[in-house]
């Protein structure tokens, strides 16, 4: 069984989600991060695990389910805050983030029997899902974040170390309105739909 890695931001308002602003206020984008969270750990709940834990920058809320380890993200860039995630991992992890509330089960539930790796690539070029058999922090770090060669790069490393990679379906991250729009699409029925619907009709007065 694997360990489910989330790292995430507490959503707070002028923290998170600030290419949503504008359209959305800070306070709107931050409950729109809140819900994509929320979304996200529902499914990381009922995806099988041995552990899962969520690492964060921030404290925890009412939006956290029971189940959770809490462990706080380390200092420096994203690339050794999730390098320092997976090295928190005696066994096969697989981390996600918190901006792919389309997210199920089903995508997170993975087998290392015939793959060292899984890797999830994102529609702007980054990655929503990084699995490792062995999790090896020296494979994320010096990896260009948050860049349109982001997951270019990360997954030219995992095949440069010799592992065997296993590709997951290509999501969409929620960054801007319109990526807000399309992913709710995806999942309608979802925390972050019913929050972007309460949001565009409170802006709409």
């Amino acid at each position: 069984m694997t360990t489910l890695l989330v790292i995430a931001k507490e959503p707070r308002p002028g923290r998170v989600k600030t290419r949503l602003t504008p359209p959305f206020s800070p306070e709107q984008a931050a409950a729109l991060a809140e819900a994509s969270l929320a979304d996200t750990l529902r499914a990381v709940a009922a995806a099988p695990a041995t552990r899962r834990v969520l690492v964060l920058d921030g404290r925890p809320g009412s939006w956290l389910p029971p189940g959770f380890d809490v462990v706080p993200q380390c200092a420096g860039g994203l690339d050794a805050r999730l390098a320092d995630a997976f090295a928190r991992c005696a066994g096969p992890a697989l981390l996600i983030g918190m901006d792919t509330p389309q997210v199920t089960p089903q995508l997170l539930t993975v087998d290392f029997a015939d793959c060292d790796a899984y890797f999830g690539p994102a529609e702007d070029g980054g990655f929503w899902a990084l699995g490792l058999a062995r999790p090896e922090p020296a494979l994320l770090r010096g990896v260009p974040m948050s860049v349109p060669e982001t997951g270019i790069v990360q997954r030219e490393r995992l095949v440069a170390a010799g592992l065997r990679v296993r590709d997951l379906p290509r999501l969409r991250d929620v960054d801007t309105a319109a990526d807000a729009r399309a992913v709710a699409a995806l999942a309608p029925h979802g925390t972050f739909a019913a929050r972007l619907a309460d949001c565009t009709a409170a802006g709409a007065r």
